[in-house]
Order: C-alpha cells, then structure tokens, then sequence
C-alpha cells in the first residue's frame, strides 16, 4: 500500500536527502541536542534540537511535534533534512522536534487523536494543546540565541498535533501550518468516511504504529505483512471479528477501541479536534492535497472550523492537486496518469509556505496570501478567492435519468422504470482498483473508473460532450432516493470525469494507458446507509422502501474541459478500502459469516423520487 503514513514517510526521507544534498552538511552548520522537557504533570518528553552555529544573531524556532518518532536518536547523529523544505534549512532557524506524550523516547501514556482538556484545573489535566504549551515555554527560555518567536507545522497526524497546539496557543508561537490534519476519525479522516470503516488503510496503518510498547524506547522496524492481493487478503480474513481474533489477537488497543464503537459516540466526539478551534491567537495556514486518500476532511474542516470559532484570526487555506504530503517533496507536476501541467509541489514550497513562516518568523515582506490559493484541476491553473467555498457560483443538480443519461433537467416521468437496479453481493464486492494492491494506493484517487462502470452491479450515469467548460467548486452534495431488499447498505457516489476518445496519450508513452475514453475519478465517498438520519444512532432500512440518503462529499475545484462528459458512478461496495457491509442490519464490527448476504438495490430517478448530485458551479 503505497498511500500510507509510511509512504508519506519515505517521500519525506528522500526529500530530506534532496535538502542535505543542496544545503550541504548539516553537522557543520547545526549543533544538535537532546534534552527531556518537563511537562506540568511531571512527564518528561524526548526532544530534539538543532540549533544554527552562527551566533551572530537571534534564530526563530520550528517545531514538529510527532508520533513517528525524532529519529535518529544520538547528539552525535543528525537528520539528513531539516524543516518543511531545503529553503528552511539554507535560511537558518532553530529546528525542535519531538517524540509526544507516550511515543518513542517519551515518557506517559499515549492516546490516539487525543482528547482537548477545556478547563485544566489540575496540573494532570494535560493534553496536546498543554503539552505543546509547555514545551514551547521550555524552549524559549532554555534554548540560546533564540528570537522568541515559534512557528509549528506537521503533515497527517503532526498535522493534528499542530492544530491541537494552536489552541491556548504559547504567546511565543506566531505561525502554525496544519497539513493534511487528522480531525475526524469517524466523521471523514483516515479510518471512517461517513460511518464507514476504511478496512485497508486503518489495517495496515494499526499493524505497525498501533502495536503495544513497554515504555520509552528507540522505535525498532514494523511488522510487515506478505500480501500481494489485498482484494483475495481480506475476502479470505472474512469479518471484522475474524480480523480482531486471528490476526491482531488482541495486540493493537485502538483497533479493539474501534471495534466497541461502532457509532458516533462520545468516545469519538471527544476526539474531534475543529469542535475546539476557538480564539485561534497564531497566524494558521493550513494545506490540502485535493487527491490526498487520507486527510483531505481534515484540511478543509481545520480550516473551516477556525474560520467559523476565530473571526479576525488570519487564516488561509491552500489546496494542491496531490495525494497526502506530495507538497513537501518531488514536483507534484502528475499523480498516476494524470498530468497537472507545471511543478506544483515546488511552486507551494517556494511561494507559499517558505514566504509565510519568513513573514510572520523573521518580519520578512508580507506575501500577501490569500485567503484561499487553490489549484483547479482540469483546466491547471493556480486561482485566488476571498473566500471557500467561493461565493460567486450556482448551486445546480446534475439528476440522474433513465438510459444511464445525467443533467441538469429534472426527470419529467417519461420513462416506464422510474429506477435502476443492481445486486449487491458481499461475496463478490466491487474492487476500488482494476489491479492487485496490497491496500489502499494513494493513485485510485485519479484512477481510471471504466473498470467499474462495465460491472453489472454498478450503475453509470453521464451528460452529452459538454459545449463549453464548465466549472464547479465547493462541496458536492449526492441526494439519493434508494431501496434495498436489506434492511442495511453503502451507497459510493463517485464524481467523473470522461475524456473524449481522442484525448492524447501520456508524453512520453506509458505502457498500457490509452487516455482516449478515460474515466478520470475526480471524488468518491462511502456513507453507510443506516446513518441516513444521524451519526450517533443508526437506523435499519425497511426492505424495498424508498429512503432519502443525503451527505456531503468533500469539496472539489475542477475544469470539465469542452468535449469532455461528467458522469456519476453509484454502488453498494469498494472493497477493500471500504469493509462489506452485510447488508443486514447488525453490529458490523461483530458480524458472523451468516450475517452476510445478498441484496437487490434501486436507485430511483422519478419525479417523485429523484435521485442527483448537486454541484456548485463557478459563475
């Protein structure tokens, strides 16, 4: 599986070659420490820090706080990288990173996503916000030559440990930069979108981070699975239950925590970092990857969230075409087969986020950012708007109608089956990929989708060639009129874009890859369908009853070039990033073999009962 927190960690690693490369040796620029800063509880937690040469001058500080580990461990061994990027490195500043509370090398107990401590009457009442708190004041006031102004970022879960530090925010730090931030955990970030379990990125993701430690230690490497197939892997695990009893064995605490909540509980409220965002003092910039399989919820909902709890605090959001942290290494000019034009990762680096910790760090020329930078893909150009969504769109609903057509007109009653109907069969999912992968690929994001639109339990809905482009940006909002012989189900709806048959191949040619006819996934989402009413308590379907299913799909910013069709693929499974549901209304995480079976779906499109995806198109 390559969209993984160890795929973000590789793509990190060879950036950080790229940076020693460029910027020369760092033992002879840095002076490297390790030190144990005291928490207000007691805990001491594991720290890195390196620290400019040239004392001529006051350095500000960088932090990244991790649950990854700090490594390499030793004062005589260095990080081959320091910073966001090499320009951060070439510029000088004091660089601190740090093992959190339970991790690695430091002391207490960890817990995952955890939970904000509003009031902290006791000095035990800590949590990322405090911790980040007093290891901040530490630095300041025990680290020489600094400026006493602190800017923080972090990619995936050190996103959220920088959105949590924002919070009660340290005088000292200035500017922080969330990226891709974990936010949600049920909701829509890493292991559930909409209720549903992402069965491949949360297993092998919770194999290797999620196993057991006796205390602080130097992390040694991760268990590997040998699968090839993950499709053939886990139809053959069976359940969820099976997973727990023959493979983790009780060994992985937050996947046994997962399995005993099932639902939108207090157990995962409390680990909803945006509830929290209020009165945000740093400047935040924080950043996205439209394509990015795990975290992408968690960018536009940080940013939203503070931009609703913090009026007047100066907040900007920036959204690249790329999957998770391919802004912080390599040139982000393609993803699969998809072409995006220019170097994309390095124009962020260089005129975004570099100039936007310059400015608020080191009083350098303000780069004026604003308040959304985002890419549109499609058409490949970089736009700025005051605000996201923007305000200047249509709200329209693509319907669907009968023959496989989709568009903007309503159905009108003219055909004599006002549905479509598939079976869903457990047994036989739909695959998310047309290949083998050992889990969840960071490329299905763009992946060509006629592999899915060619089985007959997917149904495939798309306008005529388009006269003209046609723009669309913001959230997309499926609103489905559905029945089911079950009494529980999925529904993936997935927004495409078609590319006319003589669309050119790749330069130069990529062996097997006719972009001719392409179906070019621009979003896809999952909701489990007993959550059609709320989160927090499920509901069973009443078999054949028509159902109103309706849920938010993240945001899109995206060209249908002139010629090019939009289509709408919906189905009832997308295995294995999505686990199967039984289709029969049980607890999913405890669910026996019998308890899988097959059912008939509808997916209506009357007048009575349409169904369609509404989009916000750019005026």
């Amino acid at each position: 599986m390559r969209n993984t927190t160890a795929a973000l960690l590789s793509l990190l690693f060879a950036a950080a070659a790229s940076q020693a490369q460029e910027a020369g040796s760092i033992p002879a620029a840095y002076a490297k420490q390790e030190v144990s800063i005291p928490m207000r509880d007691g805990k001491k937690l594991f720290t890195s820090i390196y620290t400019p040469k040239d004392g001529s001058h006051p350095w500000p500080i960088m932090l990244t706080r991790t649950p990854y580990s700090v490594g390499p461990y030793g004062a005589d061994k260095f990080k081959t990288g320091l910073g966001p990027s090499n320009l951060f490195l070439k510029e000088g500043f004091i660089f601190v990173y740090q093992d959190v509370r339970g991790r690695n090398m430091s002391e207490g107990d960890f817990v995952n996503v955890t939970p904000h401590r509003a009031a902290k009457a006791k000095p035990e009442d800590v949590d990322e916000s405090s911790d980040t708190y007093d290891t901040i004041d530490w630095i300041v006031k025990n680290v020489p030559n600094n400026n006493g102004r602190v800017g923080m970022w972090g990619i995936s879960y050190p996103g959220f440990y920088t959105a949590a530090g924002m919070i009660d925010a340290h005088p000292a730090l200035k500017a922080a930069s969330p990226q891709a931030p974990v936010s949600d955990w049920f909701v829509g970030d890493d292991f559930h979108h909409n209720g549903a379990f992402y069965l491949a990125h949360a297993f092998r993701f919770l194999d290797g981070f999620g196993r057991q430690r006796a205390g602080p230690a130097i992390p040694g490497p991760r268990p590997k699975q040998n699968l090839s197939n993950g499709y053939d892997y886990f139809l053959e695990l069976g359940t969820l239950s099976n997973m727990e009893s023959k493979y983790f064995k009780g060994d992985v605490a937050f996947w046994s925590e997962m399995m005993q909540h099932p639902n939108y509980d207090d157990y995962w409220k409390a680990r909803n970092i945006r509830s929290h965002l209020k009165k945000i003092r740093p400047a935040v910039m924080t950043v996205g990857g439209w394509f990015d399989a795990e975290d992408l919820f968690g960018a536009l909902k940080v940013y939203e969230a503070v931009e609703e709890q913090s009026p007047g605090a100066t907040n900007v959001l920036v959204m690249g075409p790329w999957y998770h942290g391919q802004w912080a290494g390599g040139d982000g000019d393609s993803l699969g087969n998809v072409r995006f034009g220019g170097k994309t990762s390095v124009y962020y680096r260089e005129q975004i986020e570099f100039p936007f910790f310059c400015h608020y760090l080191k009083d350098k020329e303000d780069p004026k950012l604003a308040e959304a930078t985002m890419f549109e893909t499609g058409s490949n150009q970089w736009r700025k708007f005051e605000t996201w969504p923007p305000k200047n769109v249509t709200t329209k609903k693509l319907y669907f109608r009968d023959s496989g057509k989709l568009s903007f007109e309503a159905p009108r009653g003219e055909s004599p089956a006002p549905y479509d109907e598939y079976v869903s069969d457990p047994a036989k999912p739909v695959p998310y990929i047309s290949g083998q992968a050992t889990g969840m690929t960071r490329e299905h994001m763009v992946d060509d989708q006629r592999f899915a639109a060619s089985r007959p339990d997917v149904v495939a809905y798309k306008t005529e060639p388009l006269t003209e482009d046609l723009t669309i940006a913001g959230p997309l909002l499926p609103s489905l009129r559905v029945s089911t012989t079950g009494t529980d189900s999925d529904w993936v709806v997935k927004l495409i874009d078609v590319y006319p048959d003589d669309f050119p191949d790749p330069t130069p040619p990529v062996a097997g890859v006719k972009m001719g006819g392409y179906q070019q996934l621009l979003r896809g989402e999952c909701f489990r369908g007993r959550f059609r009413n709320g989160f927090e308590k499920p509901e069973a379907f009443e078999p054949s009853k028509i159902e109103k299913v309706e849920y938010v799909m993240p945001d899109v910013l995206h060209t249908f070039k002139k010629g090019h069709r939009i289509m709408v693929q919906v189905q009832s499974s997308w295995f294995p990033l999505v686990d199967r549901n039984p289709q029969r209304f049980v607890d999913i995480y405890h669910a026996t073999e019998a308890d899988f079976q097959k059912a008939t779906q509808r997916v209506h499109r009357s007048p009575e009962a349409p169904s369609s995806l509404q989009v916000h198109v750019l005026n």
